[in-house]
């Protein structure tokens, strides 16, 4: 089963879409993974949750991406002796570290780490920014603010603070409960939540130890100041538009959105748009024309997949939503223009020969017109590297992993399949040009482009390119 288009979808699944039949109906309307958000999903629903796409995995024949997103620090306000108080703009108010029901003039911050770490001039926001103070004094027990955007503060509610970097880890207990867990149902994809700096995703990646690919999500202003060292580091990033437009000025998103997608694309790590795609499709079957627009925005500035949350876990109408979004992909993928854009974003190639051999390959099925790329790779790197390129020919990948395979659901372009690595350099181009043919890639006595690595099954050697007649 092929897809018509080369950009990504990435399903969120909860109460709506967790039966077989949705996961499948998802699929078949466009999911290419399915993403399980700990932060709503107990153990066991996640193991449950991974065996029915494993199952639907069998039925359709085609391997599917798993996506585990941790839930990251949760930096909440203790309670209020009246559940709730009314910020006035102007006033003083305290934020401290007595263990006792807060007031109009103060309140107990159940995070020692966010005290000490504050200084003058930091801005804390509360309840996704619908309070806004500013700090006036800091201690390592008490922080003094004045209310700069009045509001409602009430039990619980949750802090943001943009300024400030707190010297903790990305990870809680839960996290790492969540992570081990997930690893063991064999899980493709972690999501990292509130990535600061390139310590977090080394952590994760300690623990992962390769059983899951780690994508950091951007969603915090601290990230951005260190974004290139923690592409480096990350296997794919997400642009997690709702916190990054809580934690900066909502007008800075966009700008950020197509660094952060040209920066990832340029190391040659996936990249993921996310948050609010088709937000209208949670309770309407059509969308609004922005959000048509937003999603084909982030189609023609190259990204690897989009993806809907609550809108296929919650939504009154998954199926439509995940429509939606195919058909849009693969009206702007058909676009005139949408070519020119794509090729006018292609990145200096690193002097590696992988890379080189990744832009050869694109130019020259450019120049031959070949019908099909064809990698053959045993960690999914080389299609990652060919990916990278954006070449107008599909890409073919052929793994002797299904892991690979599942992992590059997340991948642009890339049409994985799960086969016995090549015997011999016959046997790797005789077959790579067969299944290009009864994949739908290329008709008789057309021609495809074939890369490998000789020795056959070693990570990271690619070296040798063919050109071969599908059968």
């Amino acid at each position: 089963m092929r897809r018509m288009r080369r950009v990504k979808i990435i399903a969120t699944l909860g109460p709506a879409s967790i039966s077989n039949n949705m996961i499948q109906k998802l699929f078949l309307a466009g999911a290419d993974v399915f993403r399980i958000n700990m932060s709503h999903a107990s153990h066991d629903s996640m193991r449950q949750q991974v065996s029915i796409i494993r199952e639907v995995e069998s039925k359709v024949g085609r391997p599917i991406g798993i996506m585990v997103d941790l839930q990251g620090p949760k930096l909440r306000l203790d309670v209020f002796t009246d559940n709730a108080v009314m910020l006035e703009k102007g006033q003083k108010f305290i934020l401290d570290a007595v263990k006792q029901p807060g007031n109009i003039e103060r309140v107990h911050l159940p995070h020692p780490e966010i005290l000490a770490s504050l200084e003058p001039g930091h801005v804390i926001l509360i309840d996704d920014g619908k309070v806004r103070l500013r700090v006036v004094e800091a201690t390592k027990t008490r922080a003094v603010t004045v209310v700069e955007v009045a509001g409602k503060a009430s039990n619980r509610k949750g802090v943001s603070l943009p300024d400030t970097t707190i010297p903790v880890s990305a990870m809680t207990d839960k996290d790492r409960s969540d992570l081990e867990a997930s690893l063991e149902a064999g899980i493709d994809w972690i999501a990292v939540s509130f990535v600061q700096r390139p310590e977090d995703v080394a952590e994760v990646k300690k623990i992962a130890r390769g059983r899951a690919l780690v994508l950091s999500k951007i969603e915090k202003p601290q990230a951005i100041t260190r974004l290139d060292e923690i592409i480096e580091l990350s296997d794919a990033l997400m642009v997690a538009r709702g916190d990054l437009g809580v934690e900066l000025p909502i007008e800075k998103v966009p700008g950020l959105q197509k660094r952060i997608t040209r920066s990832a694309r340029r190391m040659g790590k996936p990249v993921v748009i996310a948050t609010q795609m088709l937000e209208s499709m949670i309770t309407s079957p059509v969308p609004t024309r922005a959000e048509v627009s937003d999603v084909a925005t982030a189609v023609f500035d190259g990204a690897d997949a989009i993806m809907l949350s609550a809108e296929s876990a919650a939504g009154q109408y998954p199926e439509e939503a995940v429509s939606t979004m195919n058909r849009v992909a693969e009206e702007v993928e058909s676009d005139p223009i949408y070519r020119s854009i794509i090729n006018n974003q292609r990145a200096k190639a690193e002097a590696t020969g992988a890379d080189a051999i990744a832009m050869a390959t694109h130019d020259i099925a450019a120049t031959l017109d070949l019908k099909a790329i064809i990698a053959w790779t045993a960690s999914g790197a080389t299609g990652l590297r060919i990916a990278r390129e954006r070449p107008e020919a599909p890409v073919l990948t052929l793994t002797p992993n299904i892991s690979a395979a599942r992992r590059l659901a997340i991948a642009w372009g890339i049409h994985a399949l799960v086969t016995e690595d090549a015997h011999d350099v016959d046997d790797m181009a005789t077959r790579a040009a067969e299944l290009a043919a009864s994949e739908g890639f290329a008709k008789s006595a057309e021609r495809v482009i074939i890369v490998a690595g000789v020795p056959f099954g070693t990570p990271g050697a690619t070296n040798m390119v063919r050109i071969a007649y599908a059968p």
